[in-house]
């Protein structure tokens, strides 16, 4: 950095000499007043924390709520933001307190006070929404307040509590508008963090301006912000051609993603490692044809994630052999130890063992898109080529696809996960764990005695050993079944400057970075 900023220096210097003055170094035109417009397919399922447990949702509330911790870009440990200071009290990992900020106010102009935190975390626990955040929590037994002292008292060690706090799931609401037993409605959002939302239409698009009470980790606020939303990544493709879009996020086509030239002065193109993945889950329920792990498994020994990475997603993807990802604490690979290349013998002889009838029908059910309904079709070509399986497809959009496979009505479909925070805890309760997020009725008690083992270290290099045991586990019984991570890219105008800071793999927004150039 050093030598670049003394070469700057020194071009300025021999202008100044020169005579040039130094206004003929800015643009001549005027400077861009009007909103950064960003481009999504994602969705927003509530604008209500309680209500929502999805990336899209997410990317908004970063932006909309303050949580009591917060995470810096890159940053596995969190810090303050509406907190004056966090820690846990004594060595047992079951009691965190925090101290809440005095100068905070809402949005609205109320001002913040404990009870407001305690309010958020005791009606998105009471609320326990099928979609929402509430699973995050399972050994949150209470939340006490004194003054500005917020205490959590825990049912078990969880040296991930901070972390989770510092999620959309620690969102702080007014305890004035968003009522204790039921879902905020309507198109309002007091909250207290960076942003304010000016207008929203579901679906469409959401105005963000800057809060100006905002109060917190970050030093600085951005710019007016558009966010539009887009059915599916061919239409966020059109409008981006259309120069609709100045910065598009989750997600472009993989077939343009693939052409993408970083060399493009017109461009400024991001690409960056991730944790985002996709997994098939199976619903174990009694009544379902997976209720059977050898069915799961004979599944598992026919997919060909091949075709999927390659031609599905144009090597956009990296196949996945396991429940966490590469990058993370305890990655292994047990997919593919177990089922390395695709064997439809064995799968059949499988099936055979569970006593079914081939071809097995199955309900096979995605969300609403494009990319989704490709990859739907190459599994469902893999699974029915050998006559093993007979698969009936339905695509459902992204709300009711929530509420359908929370209510066990599909008997496998496929969901993407971001980490909620920067931890191998983010693949394991939430996905595996009994009352999982993905409701497919899966519980061990081996497993979650894994998992609780996996929170009791504060030193998070000792549950190593615990994460590879439980992907063997996962690898062994199929609750689900991993099929690729993604690389992670933003593409932008090169008008348009902090595109490269806007997500770091997580899935969240830092939107107050970006602003015209």
């Amino acid at each position: 950095m050093r030598s670049v900023r003394v070469r700057i220096l020194a071009i300025l210097a021999v202008l100044v000499i020169a005579g040039v003055g130094a206004w003929q170094l800015l643009p001549s035109g005027e400077a861009k007043t009007d909103a950064v417009t960003v481009g999504t397919s994602d969705s927003v399922t509530s604008l209500d924390p309680a209500g929502a447990y999805d990336a899209g949702s997410w990317a908004l509330y970063s932006n909309l709520y303050q949580s009591l911790m917060t995470f810096k870009s890159g940053a596995i440990v969190p810090e303050p933001d509406a907190a004056e200071s966090c820690a846990f009290i004594g060595q047992k990992l079951q009691t965190y307190q925090c101290k809440l900020r005095d100068d905070l106010s809402f949005s609205n102009g109320r001002k913040i006070t404990a009870d407001d935190v305690k309010h958020s975390f005791d009606r998105m626990l009471k609320i326990n929404a099928d979609v929402g955040p509430a699973g995050l929590f399972p050994t949150l037994d209470s939340v006490v307040t004194e003054g500005r002292t917020i205490t959590f008292n825990l049912s078990g060690k969880d040296a991930t509590f901070p972390q989770k706090l510092a999620t959309g799931a620690g969102a702080i609401v007014d305890a004035t508008k968003y009522p204790a037993d039921k879902l905020r409605t309507g198109n309002q959002v007091d909250g207290s963090g960076p942003y304010v939302l000016k207008s929203y239409d579901s679906g469409s698009r959401a105005e963000l301006v800057p809060n100006l009470k905002y109060k917190g980790a970050l030093k600085k606020l951005g710019d007016a912000v558009t966010i539009r939303y887009f059915k599916d990544s061919e239409d966020l493709l059109s409008a981006w051609d259309k120069g609709d879009v100045d910065v598009s996020h989750r997600q472009l086509p993989p077939a343009r993603l693939a052409e993408l030239n970083a060399g493009d002065p017109h461009l400024r193109v991001t690409e960056a490692d991730s944790a985002e993945i996709r997994n098939i889950i199976f619903n174990v329920r009694d009544d379902s044809p997976f209720a059977s792990k050898k069915v799961r498994q004979a599944v598992a020994a026919t997919v060909d994630r091949g075709p999927l990475v390659s031609k599905v997603y144009r090597s956009t993807v990296e196949p996945l052999y396991s429940l966490i990802p590469t990058g993370y604490i305890g990655h292994s690979t047990p997919f593919f130890d177990l089922y390395p290349a695709p064997d439809p013998k064995r799968a059949e002889k499988l099936l055979q063992e569970a006593g079914v009838q081939t071809p097995l029908a199955i309900k096979f059910a995605h969300r609403e898109g494009d990319m989704y309904t490709k990859e739907t079709q190459e599994l469902r070509r893999q699974l029915e080529k050998d006559g093993l399986f007979k698969v009936s497809v339905k695509a459902v959009e992204w709300t009711d696809y929530q509420k359908g496979y929370a209510a066990g009505e599909y008997d496998m479909y496929t969901v993407g996960w971001l980490p909620d925070f920067p931890d191998p805890d983010t693949f394991s309760q939430p996905l595996v764990g009994t009352g999982n997020v993905l409701h497919s009725g899966y519980s061990s008690k081996k497993m979650d005695k894994l998992i609780t083992s996996t929170q009791q270290f504060s030193d998070r290099g000792r549950t190593s050993n615990d994460f590879k045991e439980m992907q063997r586990l996962v690898g062994e019984d199929v609750p689900l079944l991993p099929l690729w991570q993604k690389k992670d890219y933003v593409v932008a105008k090169s008008d348009v400057a902090g595109s490269q800071y806007l997500s770091d793999g997580t899935g969240l927004w830092r939107l107050w970075e970006l602003s015209w150039i």
